[in-house]
């Protein structure tokens, strides 16, 4: 007999669908807002939080492939709120910035992102979501290894 899955109740469809209805809310904040892409938000403030980084960098932290890396670090140098500098240890890459208007960008979309949080998580206590955030670790630690 065929081990039967019920969608409800398995793990990783759960998390899938719980992520996916999460990033479609923030996405569909930060674009109205803001007009930025999942990605472009996650490339603002990675370049926030690490500047100078290159792009290979930016994919292995954010786990978003070459494609969409340079999709949006494209559109926001198009847009001013990146530059790019030649990086002097690897003539094929650069590292990014944000520029003047980045920064001002991010810091009012950081504030939003931070309150869009507390709306989503705001009903569990501090403990919980301390759990949580283990928890997510683990999980990606082991799908990591797997």
């Amino acid at each position: 007999m065929v081990e039967r899955l019920h969608l409800d109740q398995f793990l990783p469809y759960l998390l899938s669908v719980t992520s996916n209805r999460v990033s479609g809310r923030i996405a569909g904040a930060y674009e109205t807002l803001f007009g930025l892409t999942v990605p472009e938000w996650r490339l603002v403030t990675l370049i926030a939080e690490h500047a100078p980084i290159t792009q290979a960098q930016l994919c292995e932290r954010s786990r978003m492939d070459k494609v969409t890396v340079s999709r949006a670090a494209i559109s926001l140098t198009e847009r001013g709120l990146l530059t790019r500098t030649p990086n002097a240890t690897d003539r094929r890459s650069h590292h990014l910035r944000l520029s003047a208007e980045g920064e001002a960008l991010y810091a009012q979309v950081a504030p939003q992102a931070a309150a869009l949080e507390r709306r989503i998580f705001g009903r569990f206590d501090a403990a919980e979501l301390a759990q949580f955030t283990d928890m997510l670790r683990r999980i990606d630690a082991a799908a990591a290894e797997e």
